[in-house]
């Protein structure tokens, strides 16, 4: 089995399924892709910088994703939707292998993250008005300490994570925090079946509990 089959394996034990399915249906709902692919033999993730003209989170490093639409079927379509909207990622090119733990974000929308495998030869074709870089980082790198801080908001007791990535190609600097931070550690540790050199917060074995909590007291709280 090679390292694609494998991580498709691993990351499939995942699906949520209909677990969050009790969710109040009012909640304004976004999915974001996380792309994954392997390069010598290594996986690697796609993110994209937002352009700075955007009026949310302008400037900022994320996956490809937004608001649903009321002609999306479902979390999925959402996601390949605003991928190909943004960096010009054709649906058919996508290998959809599950949906993860849905997530509230700061704005107080309901994302859920879809994780697919691209080609590694996909060339982006980004949106300026709403993308301005687009760029691969190896997966391991979401478990290393090395480039790793957390730090606490104003407002807010709990930790957020953060990552100072340099692109070895663009030589680009991205500080990738926040909720495109735990996600990306939440794939890595799932996708590669390893323990962070940090602390996460949540069991690397078995996270469901953790997501779960956390989104039903965010919840409690609108």
């Amino acid at each position: 089995m090679g390292r694609k089959e494998e991580t498709i394996a691993a990351l499939k034990r995942y699906e949520i399924g209909s677990t969050f399915s009790y969710l109040p249906p009012v909640l304004p709902k976004a999915s974001v892709l996380i792309p994954l692919f392997v390069r010598q033999g290594e996986l690697h993730v796609l993110m994209t910088l937002r352009s700075k003209e955007l009026r949310t989170s302008a400037g900022e490093v994320c996956f490809p994703g937004g608001k649903m639409d009321p002609s999306d079927r479902d979390d999925v379509d959402t996601a390949l939707r605003e991928a190909e909207e943004e960096i010009g990622l054709p649906a058919d090119q996508v290998e959809v292998v599950c949906r993860l733990f849905p997530v509230i974000n700061k704005s107080g929308i309901l994302v859920t993250p879809v994780v697919g495998f691209i080609e590694e030869s996909f060339c982006p074709c980004p949106n300026p008005s709403e993308v301005s870089a687009v760029f691969t980082v190896p997966l391991d790198f979401f478990t290393r300490e090395k480039d790793h801080s957390t730090y606490s908001p104003p407002g807010m007791t709990r930790l957020l994570h953060a990552f100072n990535f340099t692109d070895p190609d663009s030589e680009g600097q991205y500080e990738i925090w926040g909720m495109t931070a735990i996600l990306a550690i939440l794939v890595a540790v799932l996708a590669l079946r390893k323990k962070p050199e940090f602390d996460v917060g949540f069991d690397s074995e078995e996270p469901l509990s953790f997501f779960q909590h956390s989104l039903d007291r965010r919840i409690s709280k609108l």
